[in-house]
């Protein structure tokens, strides 16, 4: 085997001690992989413990918000980090770079993706038991859109797929985990209680009956 072949071994770094330069690496790892990056490898990038990287990530984080005239800012995505443009400056920036195709949130998308937020995961049947209506079409939407995917199978007759949402869906809603989202209001939380309460009340053999209908359903759209 040639030389030049060989996979390049990354050499061991000496630990970043001096606190302005633990900022400017991960600083310097964020812009570089323009993705989130989870908090292990940014210590990794360090040479430090998780919980020294985490606390240069909130002094690099206040820098950007405390800087009025950067364009920049600093995401906090659960346990990760990303360096992303501030959404303000969008339209100057769509002047120098082709617009990207605009995903229209409909309605009844954003309706569906409300009820996967606050009731994940959640299957397909779930949602539509609340919203009364088939939400085929709207979960496959927010789907594509990466706002949504599918987490796991429930144990149930059928194992339907649950829903739940992505981290883009964090990022697009600027928020770090879901529970940041806004509380619903009175009203709101007593209309979903009482439509939960409902399903709880339904028995076994509803339940079945349901999961075979959802299986029926699903066969004959492949077909």
């Amino acid at each position: 085997m040639e030389k030049e072949n060989l996979p390049r071994v990354p050499r061991e770094l000496e630990p970043v001690e001096d606190e302005r330069e633990q900022e400017a690496v991960l600083e310097a790892v964020l812009f570089t992989m323009g993705r989130s990056v989870e908090l292990s490898q940014l210590a990794a990038a360090i040479g430090q413990s998780r919980e020294t990287a985490a606390k240069a990530m909130e002094r690099l984080s206040r820098r950007y918000e405390e800087s009025g005239a950067c364009g920049m800012q600093i995401l906090h995505l659960e346990d990760s980090y990303q360096m992303c443009t501030k959404s303000k400056y969008y339209e100057n920036l769509i002047q120098v770079a082709s617009a990207p195709k605009k995903q229209v949130l409909t309605e009844v998308m954003l309706e569906t993706l409300s009820i996967i937020a606050y009731k994940q995961p959640v299957t397909k049947l779930e949602i539509e038991k609340i919203r009364g209506v088939k939400s085929d079409h709207a979960v496959n939407r927010l789907i594509e859109y990466n706002l949504v995917y599918e987490a796991g199978r429930l144990d149930a007759p059928g194992r339907p797929a649950l829903f739940a949402t992505t981290e883009e869906f964090l990022r697009r809603f600027g928020v770090g985990s879901t529970e940041d989202l806004p509380s619903m209001n009175p009203e709101q939380r007593e209309e979903i209680k009482a439509e939960v309460e409902e399903e709880l009340q339904l028995q076994p053999e509803e339940l079945e009956q349901l999961a075979r209908e959802a299986q029926r359903a699903k066969e004959e759209a492949e077909e």
